[in-house]
């Protein structure tokens, strides 16, 4: 029997994962990797605007209301298993038993690689909070002495998808992927955010600027592969290879 194939993202709040790496998702997914979601909280404070702008809004119905599209977007992405954390936003502020209970989903998913956000986000400390509590629960999914006789993690990947504002977050992509074949997947997810329609048609052009990149990056406007949307990361650990 072949070995399962496994990734996890950690998202701030509930729509990250669709923007940023919603491609990634349904590629690995069609390939048949188990892709898990940890969405830390739901947004409902500080990403909900349009929300809460209805009548007689409360935050238990934003929260609803984040939640159902999340899980709409996870089914159109081909997302395994997406689980809520409920840790609230703005500010994002993880317990050590919230990362404890992190470790447990990294250990139970045994990911090939890891995704979130970027180590710096000045406009979003969530993301950036969100990070380094994704390397804290790597780390601690790692030792030996933590809940003896559990398997360790080995060492995935963590890849920082892009912000929304690269230039003041420090972000510099080393990956480019070509989501091109399940873009219909990520648009459809990206349209399940009600909540925040005002970032459809951005990152659509994302994803479009970064498959210019993705040709000039693969042998150039001569002989690069073309692609038509293409999603950005940068890589934390180095990557080893038997030839380059």
């Amino acid at each position: 029997m072949a070995e399962k194939k496994s990734a996890l993202v950690i998202s701030a709040h509930a729509a990250d994962f669709v923007w940023r790496c919603g491609g990634a998702i349904a590629l690995h997914a069609a390939q048949g990797y188990e892709v898990t979601v940890v969405c830390l909280s739901f947004g409902e404070r500080g990403e909900s605007a349009k929300l809460w702008k209805q009548k007689d809004m409360t935050l238990e119905g934003v929260k609803a209301a984040r939640r159902a599209e999340a899980e709409k977007a996870a089914v159109a992405l081909g997302v395994h298993d997406l689980i809520s954390f409920d840790l609230g936003d703005y500010p994002l502020r993880p317990t050590d038993d919230d990362k404890f209970r992190l470790v447990d989903v990294i250990r139970a998913v045994q990911p090939a690689f890891m995704m979130s956000h970027s180590q710096y986000d000045p406009y979003n400390t969530d993301h950036m909070y969100a990070t380094q509590v994704a390397l804290e629960a790597r780390m601690i999914a790692q030792a030996w002495g933590h809940k003896p006789g559990e398997k360790v993690l080995g060492a995935p990947q963590l890849y920082l998808f892009e912000p929304h504002q690269t230039e003041q977050m420090g972000w510099k992509p080393d990956v480019f992927l070509d989501i091109t074949p399940v873009w219909d997947r990520k648009r459809a997810a990206i349209e399940c955010m009600e909540g925040q329609e005002h970032l459809w048609d951005f990152y659509t052009r994302v994803a479009q600027n970064r498959a210019n990149h993705f040709q000039r990056n693969s042998g150039g406007q001569s002989g690069g592969r073309a692609a038509q949307y293409a999603e950005g990361f940068q890589s934390v650990f180095p990557r080893t290879v038997d030839t380059l």
